[in-house]
């Protein structure tokens, strides 16, 4: 999966295709070419970031810091409306820095940040110390995971080997299972085999937040299940699945590095990540609560009808509202977050 989609020059997020936006094609001098894979938030609505905002806005204040941190940015989108929501409250920044593995990336997210290119910055890693609000969307779920197949009541770590290659054919890719010591964190009732993840790559990014992190919060919103859902007898086939074109597919080992490879966060694993690190939880809660609570609604009162639409898909049920989740972590004192102040459901994880 890590080089599926980071390796340089060839990985998916490390080549210079558009990836981010609303449709999987675009218009060139008349003629259809291939556009976006798959649209976030972000991209649907500037209502998205505008309301996140709110959050960042209160956490600098109670922290006492004045830097934004965001990893993975994507196309720039979120952070320009960030910036933009920020600059009219009156909000003062020290710097906003981005931290994104993809390279090809940067050149499209500095034309998008142009306007606020005294603050925005860029580094490829963390200083020893850091200060500030740390924003992750859409981040976690393409951290690289390790698959645990349990077949015939043994477990397994599935893995890739590469396959017969035929005179003049292109070697394939077929899945691999060795025995391991791995297990899932939690116990799986029943004798059926079992396809799914676990997320040391994931939780080892909470650690570093947690290490360098002096003073600060951090919000992750994305798409997964508190660890008892994650791990449900039933969700026997794993949650890794595949990106193109607007489509979604189950096989990561066809057009490798064409196309985004994801998996659902187990967002216990993560708070207690964040906690053996020494972040304390802020809240967890659904996306449509989260962004209800730091103000969307005024927001689509003054709305046109587009940014009216795709803001109800970010709070729908059935869309991305209770798809989607949001943890929050604080270093330093404990606080009242804005997102969480409504609907938190801590107790769950």
């Amino acid at each position: 999966m890590h080089q599926a989609l980071y390796t340089p020059g060839q990985g998916y997020y490390a080549h210079g295709s558009a990836k981010f936006g609303a449709l999987p094609y675009a218009v060139q001098d008349g003629a259809r070419v291939a556009g976006s894979d798959f649209v976030t938030a972000p991209e649907m609505t500037p209502l998205f970031g505008w309301t996140l905002a709110n959050q960042v806005a209160q956490a600098l204040q109670v922290t006492g810091t004045q830097a934004v941190w965001e990893f993975g940015a994507g196309s720039g989108a979120l952070a320009l409306q960030v910036l933009q929501a920020l600059k009219a409250q009156g909000v003062a920044l020290s710097s906003y820095t981005i931290v994104d593995i993809s390279g090809s990336l940067r050149e499209r997210q500095q034309a998008t940040l142009a306007e606020f290119s005294d603050v925005v910055r860029w580094v490829d890693a963390l200083p020893d110390a850091m200060q500030g609000v740390v924003l992750g969307n859409e981040v976690l779920d393409a951290m690289p995971v390790k698959l645990l197949a349990r077949v015939h009541g043994v477990w397994f770590e599935r893995g890739v080997a590469l396959g017969e290659v035929a005179t003049d054919s292109a070697p394939t890719f077929i899945w691999q299972d060795r025995p391991t010591d791995l297990r899932p964190p939690m116990d799986i009732p029943g004798e059926h085999d079992y396809l799914t993840e676990i997320h040391p790559q994931g939780e080892a990014f909470l650690h570093t937040l947690g290490d360098k992190l002096t003073a600060g919060a951090v919000f992750l919103l994305d798409y997964g299940f508190p660890e008892a859902e994650y791990y449900h007898p039933q969700r026997h086939m794993g949650t890794v699945m595949c990106h193109q074109a607007h489509q979604a597919d189950s096989n990561p080992l066809a057009d490798v590095g064409a196309k985004d490879i994801t998996a659902h966060v187990n967002f216990t694993g993560v708070a207690l990540a964040g906690n053996a690190a020494g972040l304390d939880v802020l809240g967890y809660t659904s996306q449509a609560r989260f962004l209800m609570n730091c103000g969307l609604l005024t927001y689509l009162e003054a709305a046109d009808l587009p940014n009216r639409v795709m803001a109800q898909k970010l709070i729908m049920e059935h869309e991305m509202g209770e798809f989607f989740k949001v943890i929050g972590f604080y270093k330093g004192e404990p606080w009242q977050a804005l997102g969480f102040a409504l609907g938190d459901k801590t107790h769950t994880l």
